[in-house]
């Protein structure tokens, strides 16, 4: 089982919430995994996994977190081609339109998405605690 990156970023904690149940999941199905918010993680960190969980909330107007998270995908996209990607996050208005701008972009990137990006809206249910660990599972196996 490979060893998974799974990075995030969190203001509110929701996001902080669904990375936890993700790594429960993978875990839960045996992956090793390195779990670590942004600010912890160096760009070039990314190129030694094959399996990358990005996790980020909707800020603004439907856009990945500007000051910390944004300049670190952009730093990494160059180095996603033939990786496995799972893409996550929160959000709290509209439809979540950035995650599909966020597919787009990790596709154009070269990476193998897993399913599509897996989004809840603003604090996660109990339910969706539960998805999260299964997205989480299903992407160890991916």
């Amino acid at each position: 089982m490979a060893n998974v990156l799974l990075v995030y970023w969190s203001g509110t904690g929701n996001t902080e919430i669904m990375a936890d149940k993700i790594k429960e999941g993978l875990e839960s199905a045996g992956a090793s995994v390195v779990f670590k918010s942004v600010d912890q993680v160096d760009p070039s960190d990314v190129s030694a996994y094959d399996k990358i969980a990005f996790g980020c909330p909707s800020m603004g107007v439907e856009t990945l977190e500007e000051d910390e998270f944004e300049p670190f995908f952009t730093a990494v996209e160059g180095s996603l081609v033939g990786k496995k990607v799972a893409l996550f996050g929160s959000y709290g208005w509209g439809e979540g339109e950035w995650m599909d701008a966020w597919q787009e972009r990790t596709v154009a990137s070269g990476a193998v998405l897993y399913q599509e990006g897996f989004k809840v809206n603003s604090t996660p249910s109990t339910e969706e605690e539960e998805l999260c660990v299964a997205f989480g599972a299903g992407f160890a196996t991916f």
